[in-house]
């Protein structure tokens, strides 16, 4: 059994993952934006998941739910999964929460961040990006910088395991009715790489898509663009990694 974190879990791929590993036995911590979100989370909750509550466009309510996590006991795995598709909070939410609670957590060993196809389309420059969210940012940016972060982590923590995934056009509130992809394979490669035993789920730095491993944006292994990233997050949040 694992303790394991799923972030933005009240509906979506976040609760879907988080309903997996609840059956699976692994010891579950939910999170929601907000009380009134939270309180979707109930039949998790009463099935013995924990739950968290914080804004992630708040970088406050980040740190103070990253203090109650490691206040109860260190985490095995945490799957980053909260995100926006569109508007000011995308940069908050995409990036800078992952960021601030990779660098703020204890313990955890593996580490799985939502990435998406889109991230091919966004562009490696850290110039004019907006992280406080006071206007829209790009989604496709944001998942370049969120997947970039993932391959840093694994180069930099070798203990830790650290892995993208990109979960497919699925039919969840942000992907829409019509989305294409399979819903239940948009979320089983997280669960498994923040749970599989198999030497496959304990490889590090890797995209993955539907259980297979590709190739990424070819930003995303620069360790200088890397670099440059971990920089500029440290130096907005005043927090290093």
């Amino acid at each position: 059994m694992s303790r394991i974190l799923v972030t933005g879990s009240a509906d979506g791929l976040g609760r879907a993952a988080a309903d997996t590993l609840l059956s699976a036995g692994h010891d579950v911590v939910v999170h929601a934006r907000n009380r009134e979100r939270a309180a979707a989370l109930d039949t998790l909750v009463d099935r013995g998941a924990h739950i968290v509550v914080g804004d992630f466009t708040e970088r406050d309510a980040v740190g103070r739910v990253a203090a109650e996590l490691n206040d109860a006991g260190p985490l095995d795995a945490v799957i980053h999964n909260a995100g926006v598709w569109s508007g000011p909070a995308v940069m908050p939410v995409n990036v800078v929460a992952p960021y601030l609670l990779t660098a703020l957590l204890h313990g955890p060993r593996r580490l799985v961040y939502l990435s998406s196809g889109s991230h091919f389309g966004g562009r490696p420059s850290l110039d004019g990006v907006d992280w406080r969210g006071e206007n829209a940012g790009s989604y496709a940016d944001s998942k370049l910088f969120v997947t970039t972060l993932a391959a840093a982590v694994a180069r930099l923590r070798p203990g830790v395991v650290s892995n993208a995934v990109d979960p497919g056009w699925v039919p969840t509130k942000m992907g829409g009715p019509s989305a294409p992809d399979d819903l239940e394979l948009g979320h089983r490669t997280q669960e498994w790489l923040a749970s599989g035993d198999e030497p496959e789920a304990l490889t590090t730095g890797g995209y993955w898509y539907h259980g297979q491993r590709l190739q990424p944006h070819g930003a995303v292994h620069d360790e200088a663009f890397q670099d440059s990233l971990l920089k500029a997050l440290a130096e907005e949040t005043g927090t290093a990694l």
